[in-house]
């Protein structure tokens, strides 16, 4: 038990009253003392059913508190979602900036009916929290990694936004923290939880498609800005922590457009070359339809619409571009397919799929085959909330997520590969087994690069 005066988890007046903090263990005591007190007093003990379980709540030794790094766009989508599960509480919310902090808070409390949540403008502070079991990062891609492993190191789960890591040492370091930690942890690559996706790599795996020979992985056309903005005057710490908002990242003077989202598509904030944004999804859909996540393509080489990769097996994986520099789609790609979609080629039939929902198949007689297994994965009905409630789930179970480290861990290198593969305008051969490129002092100085102190893993 931990006396303290400045925060809650989650009850409390709000008034700078003593808030006592508990673990699930010292909750339950607490809980069992106040009825045996209550009685002995002679007085009858009565608690919220919130507090005991009833009429359908959780009781808070059941419940999962949930602190959140980065309120955002993404952040209010995937937060939204983990608010309606009945088993999980978010009892904090931190950024840098106070505009966000304040909408962050107020979307948990008008949730929950209160003003019980937290606030902070540095997250470290949220982290030394000891009631706080896991944590969502939803912050720029600078953050992820390096939020996810101090997540860790603190002892809490981590549920974090792809992409997990900008570099592949990132990735790394992130797979190895959770590892040596004990930590679940899930990437944000809810796809692996949508049924119409689940349902194409079902298909792909169930050996109706013939022997698959090759994996299309939709991206948007790579780019790379190195650009400054000019200096504008900074706002007040309090407004904006401009150092802090820069983390790892080089130092630059401050605009406010970086703040509005124009820091993507910069390299030093951003994934290799942009090409993480849809590829830490659809290269993952494609390693997971090849039964590959325990692995990665050997080589990657730039051609002019794609980068195509390939497995030690021979399956291909062509990392192909969706739009050209103009905004034109590809016409192998038809628009009712919506965003991010993926194709799997075997020697009896394809199957794609993307965002919109929508799937297709050839031959036509595969239909009846897509047909049973959706009628089989109906009962199921998996979601993009139905990540969140897997990393949950894991979280009670300690068993591994669907999108687990390791998952993520190969299939952001190998986006990563392709994205060096195409900044060197050039083929590239990957060591899988060392995860460095073969001969090739150029390309394996990209696996890395410097952070800013003190932001160093």
């Amino acid at each position: 038990m931990r006396m303290n005066a400045r925060g809650g988890d989650g009850v409390g007046d709000g008034g700078g009253s003593i808030i006592v903090l508990m673990n699930t263990h010292t909750r339950r005591a607490f809980l069992k003392k106040a009825a045996a007190g209550a009685a002995l007093a002679g007085f009858p003990l009565v608690l919220p059913a919130r507090a005991v379980g009833r009429d359908g709540h959780v009781p808070p030794s059941g419940r999962i508190a949930l602190g959140v790094v980065g309120i955002g766009p993404r952040c209010t989508h995937v937060l939204g979602c983990m608010l309606e599960e009945p088993d999980v509480q978010c009892v904090a919310v931190s950024d840098v900036q106070a505009s966000r902090r304040a909408a962050g808070k107020a979307m948990v409390d008008n949730r929950y009916g209160n003003t019980a949540c937290a606030a902070y403008a540095d997250f470290r502070e949220m982290l030394a929290r000891p009631d706080i079991d896991a944590v969502l990062v939803a912050t720029g891609d600078r953050w992820h990694a390096l939020a996810s492993i101090m997540a860790a190191r603190a002892g809490k789960d981590v549920y974090s936004e792809k992409p997990c890591g900008i570099t592949i040492a990132d990735c790394q370091q992130l797979a190895d923290t959770m590892r040596r930690f004990g930590r679940v942890f899930q990437a944000g690559t809810q796809r692996r939880s949508i049924g119409n996706f689940e349902l194409a790599v079902q298909l792909a795996r169930s050996g109706k498609l013939g022997r698959l020979h090759t994996l299309v992985a939709s991206v948007y056309w790579p780019r790379i800005e190195h650009r400054w903005l000019p200096a504008e005057q900074e706002p007040p710490k309090d407004v904006l922590d401009w150092d802090m908002w820069l983390g790892p990242a080089p130092w630059r003077p401050y605009n406010r457009h970086y703040v509005a989202g124009g820091w993507r598509g910069q390299w030093d904030f951003d994934s290799g070359a942009t090409l993480l944004d849809w590829g830490s999804h659809t290269v993952d859909l494609c390693q997971w339809a090849n039964g590959a996540d325990d692995t990665m393509p050997v080589e990657y080489e730039p051609t002019p619409t794609a980068i195509v990769a390939r497995y030690a097996n021979g399956v291909r994986l062509v990392i192909e571009y969706l739009k050209d520099p103009f905004g034109n789609r590809s016409p192998q790609w038809p628009n009712h397919l919506g965003t991010c979609p993926v194709r799997f080629v075997g020697d009896e039939g394809w199957v794609q799929t993307g965002d919109s929902g929508a799937m297709e198949v050839h031959p036509p007689s595969l239909k009846g085959e897509l047909a049973a297994l959706r009628n089989m994965r109906r009962m199921a009905g998996t979601t993009a909330a139905s990540h969140g409630r897997n990393f949950f789930d894991c979280v009670k179970s300690r068993c591994a997520t669907a999108a687990n480290p390791l998952v993520m861990r190969h299939s952001h290198i190998a986006c990563h590969a392709a994205a060096i593969a195409w900044i060197l305008g050039r083929k590239v051969r990957l060591d899988v087994r060392t995860e460095t490129f073969i001969d090739d002092e150029q390309a394996n100085r990209l696996r890395s690069r410097a952070a800013r102190q003190p932001w160093c893993i």
